[in-house]
Protein backbone atom coordinates (compact mmCIF):
# COMPACT_ATOMS: atom_id res chain seq x y z
CA UNK A 1 0.00 0.00 0.00
CA UNK A 2 3.01 2.29 -0.23
CA UNK A 3 1.93 3.48 -3.66
CA UNK A 4 -1.51 4.27 -2.30
CA UNK A 5 -0.08 6.40 0.50
CA UNK A 6 2.08 8.40 -1.87
CA UNK A 7 -0.79 8.91 -4.31
CA UNK A 8 -2.95 10.22 -1.50
CA UNK A 9 -0.23 12.49 -0.17
CA UNK A 10 0.85 13.66 -3.61
CA UNK A 11 -2.62 14.72 -4.62
CA UNK A 12 -3.63 16.18 -1.29
CA UNK A 13 -6.47 13.68 -0.92
CA UNK A 14 -5.63 12.27 2.46
CA UNK A 15 -8.64 13.10 4.58
CA UNK A 16 -10.15 15.44 1.97
CA UNK A 17 -12.64 15.17 -0.86
CA UNK A 18 -11.33 13.86 -4.19
CA UNK A 19 -10.57 16.38 -6.90
CA UNK A 20 -11.32 15.74 -10.55
CA UNK A 21 -7.98 17.11 -11.76
CA UNK A 22 -5.58 14.63 -10.17
CA UNK A 23 -4.03 11.47 -11.55
CA UNK A 24 -5.72 9.40 -8.88
CA UNK A 25 -9.15 10.72 -9.88
CA UNK A 26 -8.41 10.00 -13.54
CA UNK A 27 -7.49 6.42 -12.67
CA UNK A 28 -10.64 6.04 -10.55
CA UNK A 29 -12.84 7.35 -13.36
CA UNK A 30 -11.30 4.97 -15.87
CA UNK A 31 -11.66 2.10 -13.40
CA UNK A 32 -15.41 2.74 -13.15
CA UNK A 33 -16.36 3.80 -16.67
CA UNK A 34 -13.83 2.55 -19.25
CA UNK A 35 -15.55 0.20 -21.75
CA UNK A 36 -12.45 -1.94 -22.35
CA UNK A 37 -12.18 -2.77 -18.67
CA UNK A 38 -15.94 -3.31 -18.33
CA UNK A 39 -15.84 -5.70 -21.32
CA UNK A 40 -12.94 -7.62 -19.77
CA UNK A 41 -14.97 -8.08 -16.58
CA UNK A 42 -17.97 -9.31 -18.58
CA UNK A 43 -15.75 -11.78 -20.47
CA UNK A 44 -14.45 -13.12 -17.16
CA UNK A 45 -18.00 -13.58 -15.88
CA UNK A 46 -18.75 -15.52 -19.07
CA UNK A 47 -15.68 -17.67 -18.40
CA UNK A 48 -16.97 -18.34 -14.88
CA UNK A 49 -20.01 -20.06 -16.35
CA UNK A 50 -17.89 -22.65 -18.16
CA UNK A 51 -17.15 -24.25 -14.79
CA UNK A 52 -20.83 -24.84 -14.10
CA UNK A 53 -21.43 -25.98 -17.67
CA UNK A 54 -18.75 -28.62 -17.21
CA UNK A 55 -20.07 -29.60 -13.78
CA UNK A 56 -23.54 -30.09 -15.25
CA UNK A 57 -22.16 -32.94 -17.38
CA UNK A 58 -21.63 -34.96 -14.20
CA UNK A 59 -25.03 -34.23 -12.64
CA UNK A 60 -28.32 -36.10 -13.15
CA UNK A 61 -30.47 -34.99 -16.06
CA UNK A 62 -34.18 -35.47 -16.60
CA UNK A 63 -36.40 -34.95 -19.63
CA UNK A 64 -40.12 -35.06 -20.23
CA UNK A 65 -41.50 -35.82 -23.69
CA UNK A 66 -45.05 -36.00 -24.95
CA UNK A 67 -46.44 -37.05 -28.33
CA UNK A 68 -49.86 -36.84 -29.94
CA UNK A 69 -50.36 -39.11 -32.98
CA UNK A 70 -53.22 -39.16 -35.46
CA UNK A 71 -53.37 -42.41 -37.52
CA UNK A 72 -54.58 -41.24 -40.91
CA UNK A 73 -54.78 -44.65 -42.55
CA UNK A 74 -55.31 -47.92 -40.75
CA UNK A 75 -53.86 -51.24 -41.76
CA UNK A 76 -56.50 -53.31 -43.57
CA UNK A 77 -55.26 -56.43 -41.76
CA UNK A 78 -55.75 -55.01 -38.28
CA UNK A 79 -59.04 -55.03 -36.36
CA UNK A 80 -57.76 -53.20 -33.29
CA UNK A 81 -55.70 -50.34 -34.76
CA UNK A 82 -56.36 -47.07 -32.89
CA UNK A 83 -57.29 -43.83 -34.61
CA UNK A 84 -55.21 -41.59 -32.36
CA UNK A 85 -52.81 -41.83 -29.47
CA UNK A 86 -51.24 -39.59 -26.83
CA UNK A 87 -48.12 -40.69 -24.98
CA UNK A 88 -45.75 -39.20 -22.41
CA UNK A 89 -42.49 -40.34 -20.84
CA UNK A 90 -40.10 -39.15 -18.18
CA UNK A 91 -36.43 -40.10 -18.41
CA UNK A 92 -33.76 -39.78 -15.71
CA UNK A 93 -30.04 -40.36 -16.34
CA UNK A 94 -27.34 -40.33 -13.66
CA UNK A 95 -23.71 -40.37 -14.88
CA UNK A 96 -21.65 -42.79 -12.81
CA UNK A 97 -18.37 -42.96 -14.73
CA UNK A 98 -17.17 -40.99 -17.77
CA UNK A 99 -13.48 -41.87 -17.97
CA UNK A 100 -12.45 -38.68 -16.17
CA UNK A 101 -13.94 -36.38 -18.82
CA UNK A 102 -16.11 -34.48 -16.34
CA UNK A 103 -13.40 -34.18 -13.69
CA UNK A 104 -10.78 -32.95 -16.14
CA UNK A 105 -13.26 -30.71 -17.93
CA UNK A 106 -14.13 -28.98 -14.65
CA UNK A 107 -10.43 -28.67 -13.78
CA UNK A 108 -9.72 -27.10 -17.18
CA UNK A 109 -12.59 -24.65 -16.76
CA UNK A 110 -11.50 -23.66 -13.25
CA UNK A 111 -7.95 -23.14 -14.47
CA UNK A 112 -9.19 -20.92 -17.27
CA UNK A 113 -11.13 -18.89 -14.72
CA UNK A 114 -7.84 -18.36 -12.86
CA UNK A 115 -6.23 -17.35 -16.17
CA UNK A 116 -9.13 -15.00 -16.85
CA UNK A 117 -8.67 -13.30 -13.49
CA UNK A 118 -5.00 -12.79 -14.24
CA UNK A 119 -5.88 -11.42 -17.69
CA UNK A 120 -8.32 -9.00 -16.05
CA UNK A 121 -5.49 -7.81 -13.84
CA UNK A 122 -3.39 -7.34 -16.96
CA UNK A 123 -6.14 -5.36 -18.69
CA UNK A 124 -6.52 -3.17 -15.62
CA UNK A 125 -2.78 -2.59 -15.38
CA UNK A 126 -2.52 -1.81 -19.10
CA UNK A 127 -5.42 0.65 -18.87
CA UNK A 128 -3.83 2.43 -15.92
CA UNK A 129 -0.57 2.71 -17.86
CA UNK A 130 -2.46 4.22 -20.80
CA UNK A 131 -4.32 6.64 -18.52
CA UNK A 132 -1.08 7.72 -16.87
CA UNK A 133 0.54 8.29 -20.26
CA UNK A 134 -2.52 10.25 -21.45
CA UNK A 135 -2.52 12.31 -18.25
CA UNK A 136 1.17 13.15 -18.66
CA UNK A 137 0.67 13.85 -22.37
CA UNK A 138 -1.89 16.54 -21.54
CA UNK A 139 0.43 18.11 -18.97
CA UNK A 140 3.36 17.92 -21.38
CA UNK A 141 1.49 19.42 -24.31
CA UNK A 142 -0.03 22.18 -22.18
CA UNK A 143 3.49 23.08 -21.06
CA UNK A 144 4.75 23.02 -24.65
CA UNK A 145 1.87 25.24 -25.78
CA UNK A 146 2.78 27.69 -23.01
CA UNK A 147 6.45 27.64 -24.00
CA UNK A 148 5.75 28.12 -27.71
CA UNK A 149 3.31 30.96 -27.01
CA UNK A 150 5.84 32.62 -24.75
CA UNK A 151 8.47 32.20 -27.44
CA UNK A 152 6.09 33.71 -30.00
CA UNK A 153 5.45 36.71 -27.76
CA UNK A 154 9.19 37.26 -27.32
CA UNK A 155 9.78 37.03 -31.08
CA UNK A 156 6.92 39.43 -31.79
CA UNK A 157 8.45 41.96 -29.41
CA UNK A 158 11.83 41.32 -30.99
CA UNK A 159 10.37 41.87 -34.49
CA UNK A 160 8.81 45.14 -33.41
CA UNK A 161 12.10 46.29 -31.88
CA UNK A 162 13.97 45.24 -35.03
CA UNK A 163 11.55 47.24 -37.18
CA UNK A 164 12.01 50.27 -34.94
CA UNK A 165 15.77 50.05 -35.15
CA UNK A 166 15.56 49.54 -38.91
CA UNK A 167 13.51 52.74 -39.19
CA UNK A 168 16.31 54.74 -37.59
CA UNK A 169 18.98 52.99 -39.66
CA UNK A 170 20.48 50.99 -36.80
CA UNK A 171 19.70 47.61 -38.47
CA UNK A 172 19.38 46.33 -41.99
CA UNK A 173 16.45 44.86 -43.88
CA UNK A 174 18.14 41.47 -43.52
CA UNK A 175 17.80 41.72 -39.73
CA UNK A 176 14.10 42.49 -40.13
CA UNK A 177 13.61 39.55 -42.50
CA UNK A 178 15.39 37.18 -40.11
CA UNK A 179 13.18 38.30 -37.24
CA UNK A 180 10.02 37.99 -39.36
CA UNK A 181 11.03 34.49 -40.46
CA UNK A 182 11.60 33.29 -36.88
CA UNK A 183 8.30 34.84 -35.80
CA UNK A 184 6.45 32.97 -38.59
CA UNK A 185 8.12 29.69 -37.59
CA UNK A 186 7.18 30.35 -33.97
CA UNK A 187 3.55 30.85 -34.99
CA UNK A 188 3.53 27.50 -36.77
CA UNK A 189 5.10 25.92 -33.67
CA UNK A 190 2.23 27.28 -31.59
CA UNK A 191 -0.34 25.89 -34.01
CA UNK A 192 1.36 22.48 -34.02
CA UNK A 193 1.57 22.46 -30.22
CA UNK A 194 -2.13 23.34 -29.91
CA UNK A 195 -3.09 20.55 -32.31
CA UNK A 196 -1.00 18.10 -30.28
CA UNK A 197 -2.70 19.32 -27.10
CA UNK A 198 -6.15 18.77 -28.61
CA UNK A 199 -5.17 15.26 -29.67
CA UNK A 200 -3.81 14.52 -26.18
CA UNK A 201 -6.99 15.79 -24.54
CA UNK A 202 -9.23 13.74 -26.81
CA UNK A 203 -7.17 10.62 -26.09
CA UNK A 204 -7.56 11.38 -22.37
CA UNK A 205 -11.34 11.62 -22.80
CA UNK A 206 -11.41 8.29 -24.65
CA UNK A 207 -9.65 6.53 -21.78
CA UNK A 208 -10.94 8.38 -18.73
CA UNK A 209 -14.45 9.31 -19.86
CA UNK A 210 -14.24 12.97 -18.85
CA UNK A 211 -12.45 16.05 -20.08
CA UNK A 212 -9.16 17.02 -18.41
CA UNK A 213 -9.50 20.06 -16.18
CA UNK A 214 -6.42 21.80 -14.79
CA UNK A 215 -4.43 18.61 -14.28
CA UNK A 216 -2.17 18.71 -11.26
CA UNK A 217 1.42 17.45 -11.18
CA UNK A 218 1.47 13.70 -10.45
CA UNK A 219 2.83 12.32 -7.18
CA UNK A 220 6.18 10.56 -6.99
CA UNK A 221 6.20 6.86 -7.83
CA UNK A 222 7.28 4.66 -4.92
CA UNK A 223 8.42 1.06 -4.99
CA UNK A 224 10.60 1.44 -8.04
CA UNK A 225 13.38 -1.17 -8.17
CA UNK A 226 17.00 -0.42 -7.41
CA UNK A 227 18.23 -2.63 -10.24
CA UNK A 228 16.94 -4.22 -13.42
CA UNK A 229 17.56 -7.67 -11.90
CA UNK A 230 15.22 -6.87 -9.01
CA UNK A 231 12.59 -5.66 -11.47
CA UNK A 232 12.87 -8.88 -13.51
CA UNK A 233 12.53 -11.11 -10.44
CA UNK A 234 9.37 -9.34 -9.30
CA UNK A 235 7.88 -9.30 -12.80
CA UNK A 236 8.51 -13.01 -13.43
CA UNK A 237 6.59 -13.79 -10.26
CA UNK A 238 3.79 -11.20 -10.38
CA UNK A 239 3.21 -10.13 -13.99
CA UNK A 240 -0.48 -10.90 -14.67
CA UNK A 241 -0.03 -11.67 -18.36
CA UNK A 242 2.63 -14.26 -17.58
CA UNK A 243 0.44 -15.80 -14.85
CA UNK A 244 -2.47 -16.01 -17.30
CA UNK A 245 -0.30 -17.72 -19.93
CA UNK A 246 0.88 -20.32 -17.42
CA UNK A 247 -2.69 -21.05 -16.30
CA UNK A 248 -3.84 -21.50 -19.90
CA UNK A 249 -1.05 -24.01 -20.48
CA UNK A 250 -2.21 -26.01 -17.45
CA UNK A 251 -5.81 -25.89 -18.71
CA UNK A 252 -4.69 -27.17 -22.11
CA UNK A 253 -3.15 -30.18 -20.34
CA UNK A 254 -6.52 -31.02 -18.82
CA UNK A 255 -8.06 -30.76 -22.30
CA UNK A 256 -5.75 -33.56 -23.46
CA UNK A 257 -7.14 -35.80 -20.72
CA UNK A 258 -10.70 -34.88 -21.67
CA UNK A 259 -10.07 -35.84 -25.30
CA UNK A 260 -8.50 -39.16 -24.30
CA UNK A 261 -11.46 -40.02 -22.05
CA UNK A 262 -13.61 -40.51 -25.16
CA UNK A 263 -12.03 -43.97 -25.67
CA UNK A 264 -12.97 -45.15 -22.16
CA UNK A 265 -16.23 -46.83 -21.06
CA UNK A 266 -19.23 -44.82 -19.86
CA UNK A 267 -21.51 -45.98 -17.08
CA UNK A 268 -24.79 -44.32 -16.17
CA UNK A 269 -27.85 -45.20 -14.18
CA UNK A 270 -31.20 -44.63 -15.82
CA UNK A 271 -34.88 -44.72 -15.05
CA UNK A 272 -37.88 -43.93 -17.20
CA UNK A 273 -41.61 -44.03 -16.97
CA UNK A 274 -44.13 -43.99 -19.83
CA UNK A 275 -47.84 -43.53 -20.30
CA UNK A 276 -50.02 -44.19 -23.37
CA UNK A 277 -53.66 -43.38 -24.01
CA UNK A 278 -55.55 -44.22 -27.22
CA UNK A 279 -58.40 -41.84 -26.37
CA UNK A 280 -61.09 -44.51 -26.74
CA UNK A 281 -60.13 -45.39 -30.31
CA UNK A 282 -58.39 -48.71 -29.71
CA UNK A 283 -60.52 -51.56 -31.05
CA UNK A 284 -60.86 -55.01 -29.54
CA UNK A 285 -60.92 -58.55 -30.84
CA UNK A 286 -64.49 -59.83 -31.01
CA UNK A 287 -65.38 -61.93 -28.02
CA UNK A 288 -62.60 -60.53 -25.77
CA UNK A 289 -64.41 -57.56 -24.29
CA UNK A 290 -63.48 -53.91 -24.34
CA UNK A 291 -59.81 -53.11 -24.88
CA UNK A 292 -57.83 -51.19 -22.26
CA UNK A 293 -57.40 -47.68 -23.70
CA UNK A 294 -54.41 -46.68 -21.57
CA UNK A 295 -51.22 -48.22 -20.23
CA UNK A 296 -48.16 -47.20 -18.20
CA UNK A 297 -44.67 -48.58 -17.70
CA UNK A 298 -41.53 -47.96 -15.68
CA UNK A 299 -37.96 -49.21 -15.96
CA UNK A 300 -34.66 -48.64 -14.17
CA UNK A 301 -31.18 -49.98 -14.66
CA UNK A 302 -27.52 -49.35 -15.37
CA UNK A 303 -26.20 -48.74 -18.85
CA UNK A 304 -22.62 -49.50 -19.92
CA UNK A 305 -21.26 -47.98 -23.12
CA UNK A 306 -17.86 -49.13 -24.43
CA UNK A 307 -16.41 -47.35 -27.49
CA UNK A 308 -14.95 -49.84 -29.94
CA UNK A 309 -14.34 -47.96 -33.16
CA UNK A 310 -14.79 -44.28 -34.00
CA UNK A 311 -12.78 -43.99 -37.19
CA UNK A 312 -9.76 -42.45 -35.43
CA UNK A 313 -11.72 -39.46 -34.17
CA UNK A 314 -10.64 -39.89 -30.55
CA UNK A 315 -6.94 -40.16 -31.40
CA UNK A 316 -7.15 -37.18 -33.71
CA UNK A 317 -8.93 -35.13 -31.03
CA UNK A 318 -6.29 -36.02 -28.47
CA UNK A 319 -3.43 -35.21 -30.84
CA UNK A 320 -5.13 -31.91 -31.62
CA UNK A 321 -5.38 -31.13 -27.90
CA UNK A 322 -1.72 -32.03 -27.42
CA UNK A 323 -0.66 -29.57 -30.08
CA UNK A 324 -2.88 -26.93 -28.51
CA UNK A 325 -1.14 -27.62 -25.20
CA UNK A 326 2.23 -27.30 -26.92
CA UNK A 327 1.18 -23.97 -28.39
CA UNK A 328 0.13 -22.79 -24.93
CA UNK A 329 3.49 -23.88 -23.50
CA UNK A 330 5.33 -21.99 -26.23
CA UNK A 331 3.14 -18.97 -25.51
CA UNK A 332 4.31 -19.04 -21.90
CA UNK A 333 7.89 -18.65 -23.09
CA UNK A 334 6.87 -15.96 -25.58
CA UNK A 335 5.07 -14.05 -22.82
CA UNK A 336 8.04 -14.45 -20.52
CA UNK A 337 10.31 -13.03 -23.21
CA UNK A 338 7.92 -10.13 -23.70
CA UNK A 339 7.80 -9.41 -19.97
CA UNK A 340 11.59 -9.46 -19.71
CA UNK A 341 11.87 -7.12 -22.69
CA UNK A 342 9.21 -4.78 -21.26
CA UNK A 343 10.90 -4.64 -17.88
CA UNK A 344 14.36 -4.06 -19.29
CA UNK A 345 13.11 -1.49 -21.80
CA UNK A 346 11.04 0.41 -19.24
CA UNK A 347 13.90 0.36 -16.76
CA UNK A 348 16.34 1.66 -19.38
CA UNK A 349 13.89 4.40 -20.43
CA UNK A 350 13.31 5.37 -16.82
CA UNK A 351 17.03 5.59 -16.08
CA UNK A 352 17.76 7.44 -19.33
CA UNK A 353 14.97 9.95 -18.70
CA UNK A 354 16.30 10.66 -15.22
CA UNK A 355 19.74 11.35 -16.66
CA UNK A 356 18.23 13.47 -19.45
CA UNK A 357 16.29 15.52 -16.91
CA UNK A 358 19.46 16.28 -14.98
CA UNK A 359 21.46 17.24 -18.05
CA UNK A 360 18.59 19.17 -19.65
CA UNK A 361 18.05 21.22 -16.49
CA UNK A 362 21.66 22.30 -16.81
CA UNK A 363 21.08 22.99 -20.52
CA UNK A 364 18.06 25.20 -19.76
CA UNK A 365 20.02 27.18 -17.18
CA UNK A 366 22.92 27.59 -19.59
CA UNK A 367 20.59 28.59 -22.46
CA UNK A 368 18.92 31.23 -20.29
CA UNK A 369 22.31 32.65 -19.32
CA UNK A 370 23.46 32.52 -22.95
CA UNK A 371 20.39 34.40 -24.19
CA UNK A 372 20.84 37.06 -21.55
CA UNK A 373 24.50 37.47 -22.49
CA UNK A 374 23.82 37.60 -26.25
CA UNK A 375 21.21 40.31 -25.73
CA UNK A 376 23.63 42.33 -23.62
CA UNK A 377 26.42 41.93 -26.16
CA UNK A 378 24.04 42.95 -28.96
CA UNK A 379 23.50 46.30 -27.32
CA UNK A 380 27.20 47.08 -27.69
CA UNK A 381 27.41 45.70 -31.23
CA UNK A 382 29.24 42.45 -30.49
CA UNK A 383 26.28 40.19 -31.42
CA UNK A 384 23.83 40.26 -34.31
CA UNK A 385 20.05 39.88 -34.32
CA UNK A 386 20.56 36.38 -35.75
CA UNK A 387 22.63 35.49 -32.68
CA UNK A 388 19.75 36.54 -30.44
CA UNK A 389 17.27 34.54 -32.51
CA UNK A 390 19.48 31.46 -32.37
CA UNK A 391 19.90 31.80 -28.60
CA UNK A 392 16.13 32.15 -28.17
CA UNK A 393 15.53 29.03 -30.27
CA UNK A 394 18.14 27.11 -28.31
CA UNK A 395 16.40 27.99 -25.05
CA UNK A 396 13.02 26.88 -26.37
CA UNK A 397 14.50 23.59 -27.58
CA UNK A 398 16.05 22.89 -24.17
CA UNK A 399 12.82 23.76 -22.34
CA UNK A 400 10.74 21.48 -24.54
CA UNK A 401 13.28 18.68 -24.10
CA UNK A 402 13.08 19.08 -20.33
CA UNK A 403 9.28 18.91 -20.34
CA UNK A 404 9.39 15.83 -22.57
CA UNK A 405 12.01 14.13 -20.40
CA UNK A 406 9.92 14.64 -17.27
CA UNK A 407 6.90 13.12 -19.00
CA UNK A 408 8.94 10.17 -20.27
CA UNK A 409 10.52 9.56 -16.86
CA UNK A 410 7.15 9.31 -15.12
CA UNK A 411 5.50 7.18 -17.81
CA UNK A 412 8.48 4.82 -17.97
CA UNK A 413 8.42 4.46 -14.19
CA UNK A 414 4.71 3.65 -14.14
CA UNK A 415 5.14 1.24 -17.06
CA UNK A 416 7.90 -0.50 -15.12
CA UNK A 417 5.63 -0.86 -12.07
CA UNK A 418 2.87 -2.23 -14.31
CA UNK A 419 5.20 -4.83 -15.81
CA UNK A 420 6.17 -5.84 -12.27
CA UNK A 421 2.49 -6.35 -11.37
CA UNK A 422 2.47 -3.41 -8.96
CA UNK A 423 0.23 -0.85 -10.68
CA UNK A 424 -3.32 -2.14 -10.22
CA UNK A 425 -6.28 -0.72 -8.31
CA UNK A 426 -5.37 -2.65 -5.19
CA UNK A 427 -1.86 -1.16 -5.31
CA UNK A 428 -3.10 2.37 -5.94
CA UNK A 429 -5.42 2.49 -2.95
CA UNK A 430 -8.47 3.44 -4.98
CA UNK A 431 -10.72 1.94 -2.31
CA UNK A 432 -9.43 4.22 0.42
CA UNK A 433 -11.72 7.04 -0.65
CA UNK A 434 -14.80 4.83 -0.89
CA UNK A 435 -14.39 3.53 -4.45
CA UNK A 436 -15.60 -0.10 -4.50
CA UNK A 437 -13.09 -2.42 -6.12
CA UNK A 438 -14.30 -5.12 -8.49
CA UNK A 439 -14.03 -8.58 -6.96
CA UNK A 440 -14.18 -11.34 -9.61
CA UNK A 441 -14.81 -13.99 -6.97
CA UNK A 442 -18.22 -12.53 -6.09
CA UNK A 443 -19.82 -13.49 -9.41
CA UNK A 444 -18.21 -16.93 -9.37
CA UNK A 445 -19.52 -17.72 -5.89
CA UNK A 446 -22.93 -16.25 -6.67
CA UNK A 447 -23.51 -18.78 -9.45
CA UNK A 448 -22.19 -21.79 -7.52
CA UNK A 449 -25.52 -22.92 -5.94
CA UNK A 450 -27.69 -22.29 -9.01
CA UNK A 451 -29.03 -25.56 -10.50
CA UNK A 452 -32.36 -24.26 -11.77
CA UNK A 453 -32.42 -24.20 -15.57
CA UNK A 454 -34.82 -21.25 -15.68
CA UNK A 455 -32.59 -18.89 -13.77
CA UNK A 456 -31.23 -15.90 -15.70
CA UNK A 457 -29.69 -12.51 -14.99
CA UNK A 458 -31.49 -9.29 -15.91
CA UNK A 459 -31.03 -7.96 -19.41
CA UNK A 460 -27.45 -6.64 -19.75
CA UNK A 461 -26.97 -2.88 -19.62
CA UNK A 462 -23.69 -1.23 -20.60
CA UNK A 463 -21.82 0.20 -17.59
CA UNK A 464 -19.33 2.37 -19.46
CA UNK A 465 -20.07 6.03 -20.05
CA UNK A 466 -20.27 7.60 -23.48
CA UNK A 467 -18.27 10.67 -24.46
CA UNK A 468 -20.36 12.08 -27.32
CA UNK A 469 -21.74 14.83 -25.07
CA UNK A 470 -18.30 16.07 -24.01
CA UNK A 471 -17.47 19.20 -26.07
CA UNK A 472 -14.65 18.99 -28.57
CA UNK A 473 -11.40 20.14 -27.03
CA UNK A 474 -9.35 23.19 -27.99
CA UNK A 475 -5.77 24.32 -27.56
CA UNK A 476 -6.44 26.63 -24.63
CA UNK A 477 -4.21 26.17 -21.58
CA UNK A 478 -5.96 25.21 -18.35
CA UNK A 479 -6.01 27.70 -15.53
CA UNK A 480 -2.92 27.48 -13.36
CA UNK A 481 -0.70 26.19 -16.16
Amino acid sequence: MALAAVLLAGTGLAGTAARADTLREALASAYQTNPTLQAARANLRATDETVYIQQASGLPSSNLSSTYTEYLKQSSASFISPERQISASVDLAVPLYSGGAVRNGVAAAETRVAAGRASLRGTESQLFSQVTAAYMDVIQNEAIVGLTRSNLNVLEVNLQATNDRFEIGDLTRTDVAQSASRRAIALSDVQTAEANLIRARENYIQLVGMAPDNLQPPPPLPGLPSSVEEAEDVALENNPDLIAAKERAVAAGFDVEVAGAARLPRVEGFANSGYQNYLGTLGSVPGTGAANQSSSSAQAGVRLSVPIFNGGRVSASQRQSQQTELAAMENVIATERLVVAQVRGAYASWQASRAIIESTQAAVAAAELSLEGVRAENTVGNRTILNILDAQQELLRAQVQLVTARRNEYVAGFTLLAAMGRAEARDLGLAEEGLPLYDPVVNFERDRPIFFDWGADPEPVAQATRTVDIPAQDGAISAGQ
